[in-house]
């Protein structure tokens, strides 16, 4: 095992977890990006994603209307801001370096809206064969038409995932710790 994925319906507490994990790990090598609701006055309006180390791009907004000009991602009422995305996100990938010690990447989420960038699926590809990196990242449920990327993470010997639920989330943690710190030995 050299990879440790969560997944779990939406809203059930993955992203926490991820994070709990890293800040259980402290004094590791991390790096990578977490994605984050995004509400106003109570309701949420789109999602962010958000660096490891703090720095926030626009992932998606609710949609007002159609875009004028150029391709426009759709993922139910959220529009994706796939140069948003990529701008914060692809450098972090690029950035793990062959080297010294395990490092950790946390990619929150390997989801509808990130799939939409054929650059972010190559450095996906790429970040799990490399020796100096073990990945803590989380996948959506299977749900409509299956997607490629995270069917293949499902499917490789080298992860483990772990399936998150309101009843098993308090008690899941540990076993999760555990995992990645086994993966980065």
């Amino acid at each position: 095992m050299k990879h440790v994925f969560l997944t779990g319906v939406p809203g059930v507490g993955k992203t926490t977890l991820v994070k709990k994990v890293c800040d259980a790990l402290s004094g590791l090598s991390v790096s990578g990006f977490y994605t984050e609701e995004v509400r106003e006055h109570g309701r949420r309006v789109g999602f962010d994603v958000v660096t490891v180390s703090g720095d926030r791009g626009r992932l998606s907004r609710v949609s007002s209307g159609s875009a004028a000009g150029g391709r426009e991602y759709r993922v139910g009422q959220y529009v994706v801001d796939l140069q948003s995305f990529e701008s914060l996100a692809l450098p972090l990938f690029r950035n793990m370096q062959e080297g010294s010690g395990k490092q950790l990447f946390v990619m929150d989420e390997v989801g509808k809206m990130e799939l939409f960038s054929q650059p972010f699926i190559r450095a996906v590809r790429q970040i799990l064969e490399k020796s100096c990196c073990s990945v803590l990242g989380t996948i959506p449920v299977p749900k409509g038409k299956p997607l490629a990327l995270v069917e293949e993470l499902r499917s490789r010997a080298d992860v483990k995932i772990f399936t998150v639920t309101k009843e098993n989330r308090d008690v899941i943690f540990d076993d999760i710790v555990s995992a990645v710190r086994e993966c980065l030995k």
